[in-house]
């Protein structure tokens, strides 16, 4: 006689979903919405996330992974191709493909580079027109239409990520092409990636939000210590920020090291939303010449 937890089973679904798209098309903003927590960092600058963060939505009766992916490009440098290397070996890492277009702008060329690199793909690849708040709505049809003809998408879901626009029905959608199979991980769990990582990238992002565009690319960051003082109820932070050339430091800094202050100030208000305590966090700023370029520096920052 089989038990309901059997049935429960039976019917549950569980899988990967990697999540892939141009830069800045908006994957880690519907990541973070899909989870109602921050997990993966958001700017307009382009190629902010570097490294694949996964995050786990729990549904009645399924278990969606997700894997947040770099913006795929023709890579450049060092850097770069370790980026798109990671994107797109996550590709066939998934049960299933989410492919995120920005509709608000010309198709860039990385979208054809994007389109290549599914030609291979045997899973279902479904299609989100993201933005869609951002234009007209005799628009849409048409984005639908050249994307169909572009690639065999399973189905094409006109969403805004921002403002929740059919954010559920492309949830649903995910949700029924998911294979059954039992949760991977536990119902409280939201991503694997480690408290010192997030710290980190939340840290990087207000350097990308706070400073101008020859400064980002540029930037890593590493955390130097974490350690809980008073019984746990504050957590100690140092980082470092490195750069690649003198000339950013003082953009970093800022006059009388304001920059710096305000970066801290916004980067420790999300850590403590996250950990759920006070933090007392203090930034350091370190050049270290073309580190990018760098196959030991890329070891050593985590893109390896």
């Amino acid at each position: 006689m089989n038990s309901p937890a059997d049935h429960l089973t039976k019917d549950f679904k569980s899988g990967y979903i990697t999540i892939t798209g141009a830069p800045n098309a908006g994957k880690s903003t519907l990541l973070n919405h899909l989870l109602g927590e921050k997990i993966s960092i958001t700017s307009k600058k382009p190629q902010t996330t570097r490294n694949r963060i996964l995050g786990v939505v729990h549904r009645p009766m399924a278990q969606l992974i997700f894997l947040d992916t770099p913006g795929v490009h023709k890579p450049k440098d060092p850097l770069s191709i370790r980026m798109v290397g990671e994107a797109v070996a996550a590709i066939s890492d998934g049960d299933l493909v989410l492919v995120i277009a920005d509709v608000s702008k010309p198709l860039p060329d990385s979208e054809a580079f994007m389109l290549q690199q599914l030609k291979p793909v045997k899973k279902p690849v479904l299609l989100a027109l993201n933005k869609i708040d951002l234009i007209p709505k005799n628009q849409i049809l048409m984005f639908i239409d050249q994307w169909s003809m572009a690639y065999p998408f399973q189905a094409i879901i006109p969403i805004s990520a921002k403002h929740d626009i059919q954010v559920d029905d492309l949830l649903s959608k995910m949700e029924a092409l998911l294979p059954p199979g039992p949760p991977f991980f536990p119902e409280e769990t939201l991503t694997d990636a480690p408290e010192r990582f997030i710290t980190a990238e939340m840290i990087r992002e207000k350097v990308f939000r706070l400073t101008g565009q020859e400064v980002p690319y540029s930037t890593a960051v590493t955390i130097d210590q974490f350690s809980e003082e008073k019984n746990g109820a504050l957590i100690k932070i140092h980082a470092t920020i490195h750069l690649e050339r003198d000339s950013q430091k003082g953009i970093v800094i800022g006059k009388n090291g304001s920059k710096l202050k305000k970066i801290g100030e916004d980067a420790r208000k999300d850590i403590e939303r996250m950990l759920g305590t006070k933090v007392f966090l203090k930034l350091f700023v370190r050049i270290q010449k073309n580190w990018s370029k760098d196959t030991k520096a890329l070891r050593k920052f985590g893109y390896s």
